[in-house]
């Protein structure tokens, strides 16, 4: 079975995003998965016939919630808030992210806001304007420029 190639963003040298934009992206895709989480434990249930509850549970959100991300990232740098901000997560190189580098930053996000954000505050403080799990996933959330309306 072949492996596809991984896809390389247009050459360019963006600037790390901010901590603010970074932040009001993450209020939209907040939403979104609070919207996946509310269908999915609709879902359940309506099946089981009652409120669902347990560690089976707490394990389908984090899944659910890591699957919306990677998804979004691995295909094209971007979920729906990171678009709407004009922002873009890659690897270091400029690559998309693989699956792996998607879950590290995914549970370093976790660790970096559970530090009482300390993870996020550190944007401010370093020179490249990275937090903690860009480092540990060998990637970079970048400002891209605005796009232009058409008429």
């Amino acid at each position: 079975m072949a492996t596809s190639p991984r896809r390389r963003f247009k050459a360019h040298n963006y600037p790390n995003a901010s901590l603010v934009k970074r932040l009001m992206a993450m209020m939209y895709d907040s939403l979104l998965v609070l919207s996946l989480w509310m269908l999915l434990l609709g879902t359940a249930s309506y099946i089981h016939g009652e409120a669902v509850q347990g560690p089976w549970v707490s394990s389908l959100l984090f899944v659910a919630a890591y699957s919306f991300f990677a998804f979004f990232w691995c295909r094209s740098g971007q979920t729906l808030g990171m678009l709407a901000w004009c922002l873009r997560v890659e690897d270091n190189d400029g690559y998309v992210v693989n699956l792996k580098q998607a879950l590290v930053r995914y549970l370093g996000a976790i660790i970096s806001a559970g530090c009482v954000g300390l993870g996020y505050i550190w944007i401010l403080f370093g020179k490249q304007r990275l937090s903690w799990h860009d480092h540990w996933s060998n990637t970079r959330v970048v400002q891209l420029p605005k796009r232009e309306k058409k008429k």
